[in-house]
């Protein structure tokens, strides 16, 4: 029997290190793809810094996972969504990202987040 595909939005939060939130998302967010379900990721309040170029973690002595997030379109994962006033808060812009996103304002974010199924937050 066909499944039916649901919209799965994960949210991320938090900041790439410091926690497993990141690290066990992306694990998620790969594992729910490989159903072949409608996923999407959105960046908010620091969890725009998961998204950054040049991310350094030798010093942590952590692997630094963020080239993944570069893998994600060879799993049909292209919805990535930023949140602007969280990107601008910290002083980013698109430039300092490492992957194609889609921009959008608080409350698109949140027009976005009420038409799916599932909305996981990490």
């Amino acid at each position: 029997m066909e499944g039916v595909v649901k919209k799965f939005m994960f949210v991320n939060r938090k900041a790439p290190y410091g926690t497993i939130y990141a690290l066990e998302s992306l694990e998620v967010v790969l594992i729910s793809a490989a159903f072949d379900q409608d996923v999407s990721l959105a960046f908010l309040d620091d969890g725009v810094y998961q998204l950054k170029k040049g991310q350094q973690t030798k010093g942590i002595e952590t692997k630094n996972f963020s080239p993944t997030y570069r893998a994600l379109e060879g799993y049909d994962i292209e919805k990535l969504y930023v949140e602007k006033e969280a990107l601008e808060a910290r002083g980013l812009s698109e430039d300092d990202l490492l992957v194609d996103v889609t921009v959008l304002s608080r409350a698109e974010m949140g027009a976005l987040m009420e038409e799916q199924d599932v909305v996981l937050s990490f």
